[in-house]
């Protein structure tokens, strides 16, 4: 089942990531074939969920019903993002980190860290937001365009900013 999952991996990532998404009047079927092939290889997908053009994401995360991967997105491994979700353009979601604390060794032999990052239902992501490692996103939030998310974010808070902060609550 892994080797299946990973030639549709192959397929997405050599043929069909970089084709038109619907809006473009030559789209043809890529949309849908794009969309069809990650819940294929995917740990878990949701129905219709769409998957625009150019989304760089891995084989082991979980989408919900209608979800909608943005753009240029880039999506690490241990990722669970729920349903309703929209994801604008270029938005990262990085489950891995650099350790550092040592002076005397090198970064780049101290390792890295991994920490599952979880998105919940009806959540609005801006354009260019970056979700750092080990985050937990509330349902119903909205993550302002540009944010850098470092926290965990409450259900229904909107956050803004570099580190983002609360600047609202959805309904008050």
């Amino acid at each position: 089942m892994l080797l299946k999952r990973k030639i549709l991996f192959f397929l997405y990532i050599t043929l069909f990531r970089h084709t038109p998404d619907k809006w473009r009047p030559y789209s043809f079927f890529f949309p849908a074939m794009r969309s069809w092939l990650v819940t294929r290889f995917v740990d878990k997908a949701g129905q219709n969920i769409q998957v625009k053009s150019n989304a760089d994401i891995s084989m082991f995360i979980s989408i919900g019903d209608r979800s909608e991967l943005g753009s240029g997105c880039l999506i690490y491994g241990g990722v669970q993002i729920g349903s309703d979700v929209l994801m604008g353009p270029d938005v990262k979601i990085i489950t891995r980190n650099h350790l550092f604390e040592d002076p005397t060794i090198r970064i780049s032999d101290q390792g890295t860290l991994f920490r599952a990052i979880t998105i919940g239902n009806d959540v609005w992501i801006g354009a260019n937001v970056i979700i750092l490692p080990g985050v937990n996103i509330g349902n119903g939030s909205v993550i302002a365009a540009g944010a850098v998310v470092a926290k965990d974010v409450m259900p229904f808070t909107i956050v803004g900013g570099v580190p983002a902060k609360v600047i609202g609550k959805r309904g008050t």
